[in-house]
């Protein structure tokens, strides 16, 4: 592969990831079923602060970009953009799309936000342009603390989601649904969208396959 076409399928997989990671995480706002742990915590600043989901991840996003700086983390542009185009591509498509009325609908803009959000999850962690801002958090403190990647990100997302759920995030099946799931779907979609000639791999994924809510943002 020419190394011009090998960089923009690259860039094209690390944006199309992230709007469907945005998109992704909008039907299963709209669901009303749960959220992952992440968003949960966004929609409860959320509620409490007036701004729109997206704009409170964008926020977020960048306030956990800070945490790198002691952790000794180095962005890339995927870490960057991870933090602009996700909220953005969340507030684009509850925009267009309406809450899901009825339990198969319901259920329907569930399990579809959690497949998109394993297949968004494949093609932007595999254009290899650096971790989210939520992933590097976790990887700082394995290197940090000495704890196992499960481990930080156990405890990092148990104290997201409890908070999220204190604000008024919705925490539900989904949430539950969303964090058995992802682990093997985004493992199946890191394969399929691999690129050939860059070395396969996430070190969250890896060390969290089915427990875990993976590699948000």
């Amino acid at each position: 592969m020419q190394r011009g076409t090998h960089l923009t399928r690259r860039l094209v997989q690390l944006y199309a990831g992230l709007t469907l990671y945005g998109a992704s995480s909008a039907l299963l706002l709209r669901s009303g079923l749960g959220l992952e742990p992440w968003n949960v915590l966004h929609q409860g600043l959320a509620e409490k602060t007036g701004l729109t989901i997206g704009v409170v991840s964008i926020i977020v996003g960048a306030a956990v970009l800070l945490l790198w700086i002691p952790l000794r983390q180095r962005p890339g542009l995927g870490t960057v953009s991870n933090v602009f185009v996700v909220g953005l591509a969340m507030d684009g498509t509850l925009a267009l799309v309406p809450d899901a009325h009825g339990w198969p609908l319901r259920i329907a803009a569930l399990v579809g936000g959690i497949v998109l959000n394993g297949v968004a999850t494949g093609l932007y962690i595999s254009a290899r342009f650096g971790p989210g801002p939520r992933d590097g958090l976790m990887t700082g403190l394995n290197q940090a603390t000495g704890w196992s990647i499960r481990l930080s990100r156990t405890c990092v997302e148990i104290a997201v989601v409890a908070t999220g759920f204190l604000l008024g995030g919705t925490v539900g099946i989904g949430t539950v649904a969303y964090a058995l799931a992802i682990g093997p779907l985004a493992q199946f979609f890191l394969r399929f969208f691999a690129i050939p000639g860059l070395e396969p791999s996430s070190r969250v994924v890896a060390a969290a396959p089915r427990k875990r809510a993976i590699l948000r943002s």
